[in-house]
């Protein structure tokens, strides 16, 4: 790997790369390691070698830092690969493979939002040990429909366009 977060020299870059300090990013790779192994029953050593391709990432660290790096950037895989030292197509299936991975380890840490509720009441009493709510507002497109009435329904004058 070319670029990894051995060479972060301070808070500042750590912040920069990853979102988060490097105290906050130490503690995340430990249950981001424990996922890991939840999810495929044995650690990144053990998997990598019973595979026949060459590794990308050896260590939980490296593997994380790759995937908050990419979520905080937005950058293209062609782009991630050319800075982690992989091809795009890599740099995808890796993203691809890290997230459901930081999704476990956010959910065992209890960090993760709860993203649905059964009623209003459910949500009302859930947000009620909060002061704020931040929602995001932002149209997205949707592929427009051939029949008129569902066309008409999904119309935003905003941008004269289907959303």
């Amino acid at each position: 790997m070319s670029f990894g977060y051995t060479g972060i020299r301070n808070e500042r870059q750590w912040k920069a790369t990853t979102g988060m300090s490097q105290t906050k990013f130490l503690e995340l790779s430990q249950a981001f390691g424990q996922a890991f192994e939840g999810i495929y029953g044995c650690s990144i050593q053990e998997r990598q070698s019973n595979s026949s391709q060459e590794a990308t990432f050896r260590s939980y660290e490296e593997m994380l830092f790759f995937l908050l790096f990419s979520l905080k950037s937005g950058l293209t895989y062609d782009a991630l690969g050319a800075i982690f030292d992989c091809d795009g197509s890599t740099a995808k299936t890796n993203q691809t493979n890290a997230l459901p991975i930081l999704k476990a380890a956010l959910s065992n840490l209890g960090l993760m939002p709860k993203r649905s509720f059964s009623s209003v009441e459910d949500f009302e009493t859930y947000f009620a040990q909060h002061d704020t709510l931040l929602v995001d507002g932002t149209e997205q497109q949707i592929q427009r429909s051939k029949d008129n009435s569902v066309q008409k329904a999904h119309y935003s004058g905003k941008k004269k366009s289907h959303r």
